[in-house]
């Protein structure tokens, strides 16, 4: 007979303990260990061993064998196949997480709606909503005719018992996985242990039978998906749904892809008909750019294996605070620090007293290191005061020695900004090994090259003016020192 014990468990990262503690010592987290009772393998058996029962063998196959792969279920949705890696994959398990409100419930309609013209049986369960509240939604989207099978539920058991059946649908949407709970586990819904066994149980069904499960999880405070982290390592695919609900531009990345290529992202707009496809996110995040404005600078990036052109803005403006001001949006802030530390140690210019305000336009985040020649120029540009010109593109990543370091798919980013009629790049020096040739012009775009970060400050810098000089009490309303003078020592 199965005994019951009791154990205490973080609702954050899943570290067990014997007994309640305030602070979780491995994720440190305060007043998140929760107490939970599971049930062990057999009565009087060792902790942590199996029972006198025996294993069904288990048989291996040869690592050179082949299994015909089924065809993936293409949704016509271009953006969400494109980061799912050209479809859906049968028997797979997406776990979909995005902050409250931002479009993770309208999407997955939207994805089922478009599997179900197609043919595919699809069932949309919601956990958190009635039936009413869903037709609402599908009614809005003008979706309320295609074949969807909805309905609200929360048990497991339930729910694995109506998909098994042999006229069950091909396609599952659970919202969310939070919300699910298994009876055979002694704990309330949203616990770890229950999203954890929870999800087990979905997965397993995907697997056994082929369906494909696309689970809803919630985020929390930081932006990563609530529950055990072992979550995303159990199903196939993790995607995030990115952007600000005041704005209509939303990112869908995938950040784990078994079936495809990580670091994709697909770009779609928000109205009152729902999430639509961007073709060509490049244009879409420069329509609004302004030309001739200092502080501007357009950055040819790579998100995943698609090019993006995107605009990052530079404010570089006199401080009013003993402590300069350093706000960042769209990019890491570590590293904006230290392209301001590599510019004034390496090029002579001077930012130190100034507050600096960076933005990347659109609401698209970025991480790739190509963007630090970018972010430079935007800073010396609005230092200087001096427009980049408004047909050049940037990219490279800047060493603490100043050096610009070559940067991957360099031709795949030329290629997108002459298809957008830019005419000019600043892109790091291109060195050819022994016995290659050398790099060759994209597209027509005149590529300048550039080896040290002060090459391009010697560009941007208006002739006989230092860039970066401390200003004076007149110039600021807090009176800091002169040059010379240790700063913020006062008049």
């Amino acid at each position: 007979m199965a005994r019951a014990t009791r154990s205490f468990v973080c609702q954050s990262c899943g570290a067990v303990y014997a007994k309640w503690a305030g602070k979780c010592e491995a994720c440190d987290g305060w007043n998140c260990i929760v107490e939970e009772t599971a049930g062990t393998a057999a009565a009087g058996a060792p902790p942590g061993r199996l029972g006198s029962g025996k294993g069904r063998r288990i048989e291996f196959a040869a690592l050179s064998g082949t299994s015909e792969q089924p065809p993936r279920l293409v949704t016509s949705i271009s953006e969400f196949d494109r980061v799912c890696g050209s479809g859906l994959v049968p028997g797979s398990a997406l776990l979909i997480g995005g902050d409250p409100g931002i479009g993770k419930s309208t999407l997955l309609l939207q994805v089922a709606a478009a599997l179900a013209r197609s043919g595919i049986g699809c069932a949309y369960i919601s956990g958190e909503e009635a039936l009413d509240q869903v037709r609402l939604r599908a009614k809005r989207l003008g979706l309320e005719q295609t074949d969807v099978q909805l309905a609200a539920a929360t048990s497991i058991r339930d729910i694995v018992a109506t998909l098994e059946a042999r006229d069950g649908p091909a396609v599952a949407v659970i919202d969310s996985i939070q919300t699910m709970w298994l009876d055979t586990v002694d704990s309330v819904p949203g616990t770890v242990t229950q999203v954890r066994a929870s999800a087990q149980a979905l997965i397993e069904l995907a697997k056994r039978r082929g369906v494909t499960v696309l689970l809803v999880g919630h985020v929390t405070k930081e932006g990563t998906i609530a529950g055990p982290r072992v979550l995303e390592h159990m199903v196939d695919t993790v995607l995030y749904f990115e952007g600000e609900r005041g704005h209509q531009f939303r990112i869908l990345r995938a950040v784990k892809n078994r079936f495809g290529p990580t670091d994709e992202i697909g770009v779609f707009e928000m109205s009152d008909r729902g999430l639509t496809d961007v073709a060509n996110p490049s244009a879409l995040f420069l329509a609004e750019r302004r030309g001739a404005v200092s502080g501007a600078c357009v950055f040819a990036g790579v998100e995943g294996t698609r090019p993006v052109l995107v605009e990052i803005q530079a404010l570089v403006a006199p401080s009013s605070f003993a402590t300069p001001r350093h706000a960042v949006v769209g990019w890491d802030s570590g590293r904006l620090a230290m392209v301001i530390a590599v510019l004034e140690a390496r090029c002579g210019v001077t930012i130190g007293p100034n507050d600096v305000y960076l933005n990347v336009a659109g609401g698209l985040r970025i991480a790739e290191p190509a963007a630090d020649l970018a972010v430079a120029a935007a800073l010396i540009s609005s230092l200087a005061d001096t427009p980049v010109p408004s047909d050049m593109v940037v990219f490279g990543e800047i060493g603490l020695g100043g050096e610009v370091r070559a940067v991957g798919q360099r031709e795949a980013r030329l290629k997108e900004a002459a298809k957008l009629g830019f005419r000019t790049a600043l892109s790091p020096t291109i060195i050819a090994a022994a016995g290659q040739p050398a790099a060759r012009p994209v597209g027509g775009i005149n590529v300048d090259e550039i080896g040290h970060l002060s090459d391009l400050v010697a560009r941007l810098r208006p002739p006989g003016r230092a860039l970066g000089r401390t200003p004076d009490a007149d110039e600021r309303r807090r009176p800091y020192a002169p040059a010379g003078r240790r700063q913020g020592s006062y008049d």
